[in-house]
């Protein structure tokens, strides 16, 4: 038998499961399923598609999600450590990061990267100045 056979097959088979799953539901008396006009239903969507301008600030559509938490935290370096030499950290010890002094730190929402900023002192209080904003469509590109 040959791959078109076989290909044809396994539609008829999966039209014939939506119409016994259609059927049980109540609503499927005499319906026949058609599996290319389920497929032709499908569109893919492209990523690049997506820019600066795709969804306003001011979309009443935005408004929905602008109230979610999201965990904003700022990565002054890191570094990969053994097991055994993690635990023999004490007081005092010092780990040595993949940083220089005085290189910006990451900012980063929910673990991706949005900004490189500096560390300020404001009231008493530690704070980041952003220096450098990661554009939306560099954000993009390094999540593929």
């Amino acid at each position: 038998m040959s791959d078109e056979t076989d290909g044809a097959v396994d539609q008829d088979a999966m039209a014939d499961d939506w119409a016994a799953a259609m059927e049980e539901q109540g609503g499927g008396e005499g319906v026949d399923v058609d599996i290319d006009s389920i497929n032709a239903g499908i569109a893919p969507v492209e990523l690049d598609e997506l820019s600066d301008e795709a969804i306003p600030l001011g979309d009443p559509k935005l408004d929905v999600i602008l109230d979610i938490p999201v965990t904003l935290s700022m990565e002054v370096g890191n570094t990969d450590i053994a097991i055994r030499n993690l635990l023999q950290l004490s007081q005092g010890s010092v780990v040595e990061l993949d940083r220089v002094a005085g290189e910006p730190l990451d900012v980063k929402v929910n673990g991706t990267l949005i900004a490189h900023g500096e560390v300020v002192v404001v009231n008493d209080k530690y704070g980041i100045r952003l220096t450098d904003v990661i554009s939306p469509q560099e954000r993009i590109k390094r999540l593929r």
